[in-house]
């Protein structure tokens, strides 16, 4: 039984720095039907940067119903998504150097992966942050929100 107790405690002690190291990621996907699986993310306060792996569950191209994920204030995300749609796939639908822009994945197709690190220090408290797919007409469906936690 000690044996046991000992194994349990050693086990969670092994494990805690997994689960710290998680808590400053998160991991959305994306579909062919225009679909995020997550509408909302809690970054921890104790992160310094912050993750987002995008991932593309559906099979259509990159040129047929690509996705990204674009992190902005959300008063700036329908001047960002306007813009975007004017700079073109070659910019993955996003204009370059837009300073509104806090983080963004590049633009993948079907069955494929792409991550973008931030600051978690750009955030303030109390700010309403939007995460967004820029591809046109997208964003209209896929969308959520990016809030500080505690």
């Amino acid at each position: 039984m000690k044996r046991q107790c000992f194994a349990l405690v050693l086990l969670s002690l092994v494990a805690a720095p997994t689960w710290a190291a998680a808590a400053c990621s998160a991991t959305i996907e994306a579909n062919d039907a225009m679909q995020f699986n997550q509408k909302s993310i809690e970054v921890p306060k104790s992160c310094k940067q912050f993750t987002v792996t995008l991932k593309h569950v559906g099979k259509l191209p990159k040129a047929a119903m690509g996705h990204n994920w674009v992190l902005s204030a959300a008063a700036d995300e329908p001047g960002i998504d306007a813009d975007g749609a004017k700079a073109g796939p070659g910019n993955d639908y996003l204009k370059p150097g837009d300073g509104r822009v806090i983080a963004h994945t590049r633009l993948i197709g079907g069955g494929e992966s792409d991550s973008t690190t931030f600051k978690v220090a750009a955030l303030k408290a109390g700010e309403t942050y939007a995460f967004f797919c820029s591809f046109p007409g997208h964003a209209a469906l896929m969308k959520g929100t990016l809030g500080l936690g505690k």
